[in-house]
């Protein structure tokens, strides 16, 4: 997002915090509430347009969404989605856009209430990594021809149980609706935002074995000193990686043959 978007999206990310602070507040609940209303604007383009018209007052906008949502949604989300349409949007999509994004960071804040938010960001990376390695799975889960019950199906089958709750409500839902991204492109928007709830980065760590925990812990420390904030470790091993040890920080990558940072955090490691 650009220029008034982006800053309406801090705006709204505020309140949704202030509202998710409150121990009254549903975070998971206001989180369906809040993806319900998203995939409205999704169908109804025509009312999305109506709702970030910059020829409208915002209280005029305001009160649109009162009117039409006040009745389906809990008071809290009603009041969230006004103060949205109050804000100026560069593009009517990011209304939607944003709406997505306070349902993901709502879902996300129930389940560090729960203390499962550790659980939630590895269960994301591991799935990633398993559509990377399961083309048949990718396959079954983006086929346009089949229904997205069937999608849900099956990935109740393979969720169920085994991951928790916020997990599987997140992976259904990026299924459900992709909104015109890949699988691969939202499990790593989720991943993010899973490691922005604990302000910290997510270093995707590919090494040539596997890491004892005493390692990790190094060099996840090493890692938090150069970036200068907390570091998630996502650790996936490749017998073939060069150097050892390959780590991805966001958009850059530091090769342990190359680069004299991993450099020092190998010497780190092996004392």
């Amino acid at each position: 997002m650009n220029g008034a978007s982006r800053e309406a999206l801090a705006a709204a990310r505020e309140r949704l915090d202030a509202l998710t602070d409150s121990t009254s507040v549903d975070a998971g609940s206001l989180a369906d509430e809040l993806a319900a209303v998203t995939a409205l604007l999704d169908r109804e383009v025509g009312l999305r347009r109506v709702l970030t018209d910059p020829a409208q007052s915002g209280e005029a906008k305001a009160g649109l969404a009162q009117r039409l949502f006040g009745s389906q949604v809990s008071g809290p989300a009603a009041d969230l989605v006004s103060g949205m349409v109050r804000s100026r949007w560069s593009q009517s999509r990011d209304l939607a856009d944003a709406l997505e994004e306070l349902a993901n960071i709502a879902d996300l804040t129930a389940a560090q209430r729960a203390g499962t938010l550790d659980d939630v960001e590895d269960e994301l990376f591991r799935f990633g990594r398993i559509l990377t390695s399961n083309t048949e799975l990718r396959a079954a889960l983006t086929d346009r021809k089949a229904s997205v019950p069937a999608k849900v199906e099956l990935l109740h089958r393979l969720l169920g149980g085994r991951a928790a709750a916020t997990t599987e409500r997140l992976v259904v839902r990026l299924v459900s609706a992709p909104r015109g991204r890949s699988l691969e492109t939202g499990l790593d928007s989720l991943s993010k935002l899973a490691a922005e709830r604990r302000d910290r980065l997510v270093a995707v760590v590919t090494s040539a074995v596997p890491l004892s925990d005493a390692q990790k812990q190094r060099l996840g420390a090493v890692l938090a000193k150069l970036y200068g904030r907390r570091m998630h470790l996502n650790i996936d091993v490749d017998p073939e990686v060069l150097g050892g040890i390959r780590v991805q920080v966001g958009d850059e990558v530091i090769n342990g043959s190359i680069a004299d940072r991993i450099e020092d955090a190998g010497r780190r490691l092996a004392s």
